[in-house]
């Protein structure tokens, strides 16, 4: 029975931190078995992609493939990111303003695109809090990345996001080497990426 009193609102993240999985796993692992993992996290149907989603799907689907699948969760994961960074380029980002970032200099391309990756980052993190280290070589990071909370590992999980970045500064800036120097689930208090060229 409803009391009257509102209820919060789930936070929210991109619906790409799903639907870029499913051709990955459904290549990787079969279409009956990325089911089978989709309804074990507790999402037993796809998201449209016509709008954002709760977070605690995506980031339940990213964990059951990381206890399922943990020697190819990073392939797998980065794969994800790949192919939602070419869904931003062909489908979030003007062919002209493309062509602009890419013929300027990568210190001041990083820069115009950093301010997009911040207004934007909600659909990449949640309710994740997005902070700019330093814009060039850029350093970015996310406090309470919903990918890791709650998870213990040894070694860094989010090759989703920095797949994502290495395909945006990549293509747009010339940077495309991302390395995740530390992670939340390692007990950092931010998942930190620093982006180089290659």
């Amino acid at each position: 029975m409803h009391d009257g009193a509102a209820r919060p609102c789930a936070a929210q993240i991109g619906p790409n931190t799903l639907l870029q999985l499913v051709p990955v796993l459904d290549a990787a692992i079969g279409v009956a078995a990325r089911q089978d993992l989709f309804e074990a996290a507790g999402v037993p149907a796809l998201p449209t992609g016509e709008a954002m989603i709760d977070e605690a799907e995506a980031a339940a689907v990213h964990q059951m493939l990381l206890k399922m699948c943990p020697e190819a969760f990073p392939a797998l994961a980065a794969a994800a990111g790949r192919g939602t960074g070419a869904y931003i380029l062909n489908n979030r980002i003007p062919q002209a303003a493309q062509f602009v970032l890419r013929a300027l200099p990568p210190a001041l391309s990083s820069r115009l695109l950093l301010r997009a990756v911040r207004k934007n980052a909600r659909t990449f993190m949640g309710s994740g809090k997005f902070r700019v280290i330093r814009a060039y070589p850029p350093i970015l990071e996310i406090a309470d990345n919903p990918v890791g909370r709650g998870v213990q590992a040894d070694t860094p999980i989010c090759h989703w996001h920095a797949a994502v970045f290495a395909r945006l500064f990549g293509r747009l800036c010339g940077m495309g080497r991302v390395r995740e120097t530390a992670c939340c689930a390692m007990g950092a208090p931010a998942c930190r990426f620093e982006i180089t060229k290659i």
